[in-house]
């Protein structure tokens, strides 16, 4: 048996002002687990996304969440911005590590202000993306299935707590999907650390734009 206390555990860099992985702490197999606080406006994942072989679970302790869900066609030839495969809802790898784990810790957020990810619309080179939202309120939980694109956010004038629990650990390919202003569609993308290690980075992988920084 292992207990953890969540203010405890360091918080990741990313669009939620805190982000606290417990899954190391407590020495999960097969679970990945990440404890959440949104102010208002923040998100929970760098862009609209989705793992491939992961099934997520977020449970709302406090305030109230916008989930936005959709099918997006990955298009032929398309290899996307994986953003690693091991690390979406709850990694162990911290912000002060290599450009490569970097991009791992950072799976799966996105900012409300900062080229949020689609409403209704269409998705990099034209693949369609039907939206559907829902409000998920404390104490309340949403489920999403591995492949299914999704992002959350914080609407409200409150602070949001949640959970994020992922199954199985390693997530498979991660796609993160951002609106780039050079391109004029939302695209795949990546994520790097900056030199000076204050900020992680999204740009466009069809044409290298940076679409969303955040310390």
């Amino acid at each position: 048996m292992r207990k953890v206390r969540t203010h405890d555990v360091e918080s990741y860099m990313g669009p939620a002002s805190v982000k606290r992985p417990l899954a190391g702490e407590l020495g999960t197999e097969s679970l990945a687990i990440n404890y959440f606080e949104l102010e208002p406006g923040e998100s929970f994942a760098f862009g609209y996304h989705s793992h491939a072989d992961q099934e997520e679970v977020f449970y709302v302790v406090e305030g109230t969440a916008v989930f936005e869900t959709g099918a997006i066609e990955n298009p032929a030839g398309d290899d996307g911005a994986k953003a690693g495969g091991d690390a979406p809802t709850g990694d162990d790898t911290t912000a002060g590590d290599t450009a490569a784990s970097d991009r791992a810790a950072a799976n799966g957020g996105e900012t409300a202000d900062d080229g949020e990810a689609a409403g209704d619309g269409e998705a990099a080179n034209g693949a369609d993306i039907g939206v559907e939202r829902v409000t998920v309120g404390a104490g309340e939980a949403v489920r999403f299935a591995p492949g299914e694109y999704q992002q959350g956010r914080n609407e409200s004038g409150e602070r949001v707590v949640a959970l994020a629990l992922g199954a199985p650990k390693d997530a498979g390919e991660t796609d993160i999907r951002r609106e780039c202003v050079s391109c004029s569609e939302f695209t795949s993308q990546e994520i790097d650390m900056t030199d000076n290690r204050d900020a992680l980075v999204t740009r466009c992988v069809a044409c290298d734009t940076e679409t969303g920084r955040f310390g």
